[in-house]
C-alpha cells in the first residue's frame, strides 16, 4: 500500500505515522509518502485526517506500477527529458571503456557529428575475469567531466561498487548499475539516496520481477529518476552471448511506469547483429538507446567483438531516422 500524507503534514509526525504503520517514509513533490507491505486498506482511524490518498497494490512492484502512477515517469537529465510525454528516444553510445585522452575525444566527435547529447564510457570495469582490464577508475571519471565541459554532453557511466559511488555521482549525470550490480543493496540504496537520473541494467539470471524490485530498492529511497535497461537474459543459445528479452520490454511497457532503454550491444554480443536489433527496439517505441562504438574495435581494450566503428554506427543510425518518424519518436 501506498499513502500520500497531506501536504502539511510535518516530518516528526510523518515519521511517527510511518513508524506505527511498520512503513517506509520517503519525500517526494512536496509531500511525505509512506510504503509498507500490507495489501489492505485499513488505516488506523487516529490518522485519516492525516492522509490525502493511498493505494492499494497487491504485489512488491509498488512504486514502479502503473496502478500508482498511469504513465511512463518523465526524468529529467539536464537540458533533455526521457519518458513521459516527450516522445524522445535517448541514444547513448560511446566506448565499452574510457581508454586515453585521444579516444574520448573521437568518440565526443562521433556524438557531435550526429547531433547527440549522451556519451557512455566505462570507468570502473566489473569484469568476469580478474586479468581483463578493470578500467582507468577515478582519472577517467575525469576525462569524462572534462569531454562534458567542453562539449556539453551529459555523461554516463557504471558504479562497480558502493565505494566509489560518490566519485561517479560528482562526474556524471546518469549512474548506470550494471547487470552484475542488481542485486548490490548498498549501490542500490546509495543512488536512491540522492536525485540524478539512475540506469539500472538487468541481471542476465533475472526475472522480470527481480528487476523491478531492484528498482523499487532505489525508488524507496526517495529517487523517482529511474530508467529500466534490458540488456539481454542468458538462455541455453550458445550462437549469441544473451537473448534480448523483447516480450519482457512488453510486459514492462505495459505494468510498469519507468523509462526503458534497451542495450543491444550486450544483448547480441557481437557487432554484425547489432544494428538489426536496435531497429527493431526502435520500433517498439521505447525511451532509449545503449549502443557501444569505438573508433576501432579491434584495438579495444575490453568487449572488441561487439563495438561498431564510426562508419557502422553512422550507417545504423541513418537507417533509426525514417522508423522514429513512423513511430513518431525523436532520436536524441
Amino acid at each position: 500500500m501506498i499513502i500520500h500524507l497531506k501536504a502539511n503534514i510535518d516530518k516528526e509526525s510523518a515519521v511517527k505515522i510511518a513508524t506505527e504503520m511498520s512503513g517506509k517514509l520517503i519525500y517526494d513533490e512536496n509531500k511525505y509518502i509512506i510504503i509498507t507491505s500490507s495489501k489492505n486498506d485499513l488505516i488506523p482511524k487516529k490518522y485519516e485526517n492525516e492522509i490525502d490518498n493511498s493505494f492499494i497494490i497487491d504485489n512488491d512492484i509498488q512504486l514502479s506500477s502503473k496502478n500508482y502512477i498511469n504513465e511512463t515517469r518523465k526524468v529529467k537529465i539536464n537540458n533533455i527529458e526521457v519518458g513521459g510525454d516527450s516522445q524522445n528516444t535517448l541514444m547513448i553510445t560511446g566506448p565499452c571503456s574510457i581508454e586515453s585522452k585521444s579516444q574520448i575525444e573521437e568518440c565526443a566527435e562521433l556524438l557531435k557529428a550526429n547531433g547527440l547529447t549522451t556519451l557512455r564510457a566505462g570507468c570502473f570495469k566489473p569484469r568476469t575475469s580478474p586479468y581483463s582490464f578493470q578500467g582507468l577508475g577515478l582519472e577517467g571519471l575525469k576525462m569524462l567531466s572534462d569531454i562534458r565541459d567542453r562539449y556539453g554532453f551529459n555523461i554516463i557511466s557504471e558504479v562497480k561498487d558502493a565505494s566509489h559511488v560518490d566519485d561517479v555521482i560528482e562526474y556524471t549525470d546518469i549512474i548506470q548499475i550494471g547487470a552484475k550490480a542488481m542485486y548490490d543493496h548498498g549501490i542500490l540504496r546509495e543512488t536512491g539516496k540522492q536525485k540524478k537520473p539512475v540506469l539500472l541494467k538487468r541481471g542476465f539470471g533475472s526475472n522480470l520481477q527481480e528487476f523491478v524490485q531492484a528498482a523499487e530498492f532505489i525508488l524507496s529511497e526517495g529517487n523517482p529518476n529511474v530508467m529500466l535497461c534490458e540488456r539481454g537474459i542468458r538462455t541455453f543459445e550458445t550462437k549469441t552471448r544473451f537473448t534480448l528479452d523483447l516480450c519482457g520490454v512488453s510486459f514492462l511497457k505495459e505494468y510498469t511506469n519507468l523509462p526503458i532503454i534497451l542495450d543491444t550491444s550486450h544483448a547480441m554480443g557481437y557487432s554484425y547483429g547489432v544494428p538489426d536489433l536496435t531497429r527493431a527496439c526502435v520500433a517498439m517505441g521505447i525511451d532509449g538507446l545503449l549502443i557501444e562504438s569505438h573508433p576501432n574495435p579491434s584495438e579495444a581494450l575490453s568487449d572488441a567483438s561487439q563495438q561498431l566503428n564510426f562508419k557502422e554506427f553512422n550507417t545504423m543510425f541513418d537507417s533509426l531516422k525514417p522508423i522514429c518518424k513512423a513511430v513518431n519518436r525523436n532520436l536524441i
